[in-house]
C-alpha cells in the first residue's frame, strides 16, 4: 500500500501502527529552532518525531511536542515519538537506565518506538533483552534496530524472543540496500530511512531533476515520494518551516515504474554515514 496521505500508517508486525512520514532532528542543537520546528511539523500534520539520545536534543524535542500538541488539539495518543539507546549504554541495566533517562529528557510516559543505535558486536543481544523487558511490561509500544545488516539481524534473531519491528537504516538513491530490504520483507521488519535526501548530496542529480521537472516538483520530493512507493519509512530533517511543508507535499503525484527503476540505477552503494561493518564509536 502506497501512503496517500502524511497521517498514513504501516502496521507493524506486532500490530502497533506508525506513520510512513515524519520529522527527523539529527543535529538539531537544542534551544527555539528545535522547538519551533517539531511545533511547526506538528501543525502542518507530522505525526511522527525522531530523536536519540546521543542528539542531546531530547529536552527540546519533548517541549516541541507537548507546545504543538496543544496548538494542534491533539493528544498524546496521536503521536508516534521513536529514540534510540547510544552505543555507550548498550548493556541490560544500563539500556533500561538509558530508556528511563530519554523519558525523563522528553517529559513523556511512553515511546511509541526505541531503538537501538548501532550493532555494536558483543553489546547488542544484551541491549535487545533490555529492549524485550521494557516492551513486554508495556513500556513501550514498538521496539526495533538501527543500521543493523542482514548478518547483524540474523545474530541478534537467534537468541531474541522477539524480532525487531523496524531497522533503521541510510537509505536512499545512492545506497538502496535492496538485499537487506528483501531480508527485512520477508521477516516483518519494516525498513526505515535516515538521510534519505544524502545530506543535500542528491539534489543536483540530472535524472531526478528531469524527474521532478515533469511533475512540478523538487528533486527532494521526487526522492521522498521514491521512499514511499518502496515501502520505507521516511524522516526528513528540517528546521524550515517552508521546507518542512514541501517534504511532506508528496502525496499528490505518482512515480511510474519507469522513473522508479531510473531512480533505482542511480544506486552506488555509496554511503554518507558511517558503514555498519566498520565503526568505531
Amino acid at each position: 500500500m502506497i501512503a496517500k496521505n502524511l497521517q498514513d500508517k504501516t502496521t507493524l508486525h506486532n500490530g502497533v501502527k506508525m506513520p510512513w512520514f515524519g520529522i527527523g532532528v539529527f543535529k538539531v542543537e537544542e534551544g527555539p529552532e528545535l522547538v519551533h520546528a517539531v511545533k511547526t511539523a506538528i501543525k502542518h500534520g507530522y505525526r511522527s518525531v525522531d530523536t536519540a539520545a546521543i542528539y542531546e536534543n531530547e529536552e527540546g524535542v519533548g517541549l516541541g511536542i507537548r507546545e504543538g500538541m496543544k496548538e494542534a488539539g491533539i493528544s498524546r495518543e496521536d503521536l508516534f515519538v521513536t529514540s534510540k539507546v547510544w552505543n555507550a549504554d548498550l548493556g541490560y541495566e544500563s539500556t533500561i537506565t538509558a530508556y528511563e533517562t530519554s523519558l525523563n529528557k522528553l517529559g513523556l510516559e511512553y515511546l511509541d518506538l526505541y531503538l537501538i543505535h548501532w550493532p555494536v558486536q558483543g553489546k547488542y543481544k544484551e541491549a535487545w533483552r533490555a529492549l524485550e523487558t521494557l516492551y513486554k511490561a508495556g513500556r513501550v509500544k514498538a521496539i526495533g534496530v538501527s543500521n543493523f545488516q542482514i548478518h547483524h539481524l540474523k545474530d541478534l534473531m537467534q537468541d531474541a524472543e522477539i524480532k525487531p519491528m523496524v531497522n533503521q537504516v541510510e537509505y536512499h538513491p545512492r545506497l538502496t540496500q535492496k538485499e537487506l530490504q528483501s531480508f527485512c520483507q520477508e521477516h516483518g521488519i519494516q525498513l526505515e530511512a535516515w538521510s534519505p535526501l544524502m545530506q543535500g548530496q542528491l539534489l543536483d542529480e540530472q535524472v531526478l531533476k528531469d524527474i521532478a521537472n515533469k511533475y512540478d516538483k523538487s528533486t527532494a520530493q521526487v526522492i521522498l515520494r521514491w521512499d514511499l512507493q518502496n515501502g520505507v519509512v521516511t524522516i526528513p530533517k528540517s528546521t524550515k518551516e517552508h521546507r518542512i511543508v514541501e517534504n511532506a507535499t508528496v502525496f499528490d503525484f505518482e512515480l511510474t515504474k519507469e522513473e522508479m527503476e531510473r531512480i533505482n540505477d542511480l544506486n552506488q552503494n555509496y554511503r554518507v554515514g558511517p558503514d555498519p561493518d566498520n565503526f568505531d564509536f
